[in-house]
């Protein structure tokens, strides 16, 4: 598209055509939800799955998920939406939840920042708490349209001692690897994690899939896991 027509589109001279939003949707590196609504608000249908291939890939996905948890063991991994719902879990990840003495709420985040058992066993509650908000409001900021993202991280804004610890400054000299301490039980435990995605995903369920790998920064940290799965 010429840059003619593309300021044509921004100021309501021309309309778009539905080529015309998948060009910009992958310009822009749109999620796919978020490619649909444009579609929806220039007038369009969404675009539907093929029936044909997307039962079979969603069931491909799924296994090859639990083979990946699985294989995480003996430290714990989790499958989430965009927002930290869980979806899944390994055995490992499961017993550490219930270590950290945590309640059923099934939101990630939520666990983290509100006030409770989880939240008073992470040692650097205030660093983590404002790199996870941070994460959360890029995403946010890449779907416009996603109105659950918008009330969580307006939800997770009005918990207790929330809105002053994102205030803070950024440190001048961050650690190359956010690394997360847990009190547990007397032990001090360190993880870092890996997130991975299902790469080069058009449909919208299958886009917000995100795979979450918690490894352990140090040998106390690794040793205390392989106890606990023994």
């Amino acid at each position: 598209m010429s840059q003619r027509h593309i300021s044509f589109l921004e100021t309501g001279r021309s309309q778009p055509s539905r080529f015309a939003i998948a060009q910009l949707g992958e310009a822009l590196q749109m999620p796919a939800a978020e490619r649909d609504a444009m579609l929806l608000s220039a007038g369009f249908a969404s675009r539907a799955p093929d029936a044909r291939w997307s039962e079979a890939t969603r069931v491909a996905v799924d296994v090859s998920i639990t083979h990946i948890l699985q294989g995480h063991s003996p430290f714990p991994a989790v499958a989430i939406d965009r927002i930290w719902n869980l979806q899944k879990a390994n055995d490992p990840a499961m017993l550490f939840f219930a270590a950290l003495k945590g309640d059923a709420e099934p939101n990630l985040l939520r666990s983290m920042f509100k006030p409770g058992p989880v939240r008073s066993a992470i040692g650097n509650w205030e660093e983590v708490i404002k790199a996870l908000y941070r994460f959360l409001e890029l995403e946010v900021a890449r779907r416009p349209n996603d109105t659950e993202a918008q009330n969580l991280l307006i939800d997770l804004h009005a918990l207790p001692g929330v809105a002053d610890v994102i205030s803070l400054p950024a440190h001048e000299r961050p650690a190359p690897v956010m690394t997360i301490l847990f009190h547990v039980g007397g032990q001090d435990l360190r993880l870092f994690s890996l997130i991975a995605t299902v790469g080069m995903s058009s449909d919208a369920a299958l886009d917000d899939i995100r795979v979450e790998t918690l490894l352990p920064a140090d040998d106390a940290t690794r040793e205390w896991f392989l106890k606990l799965s023994n």
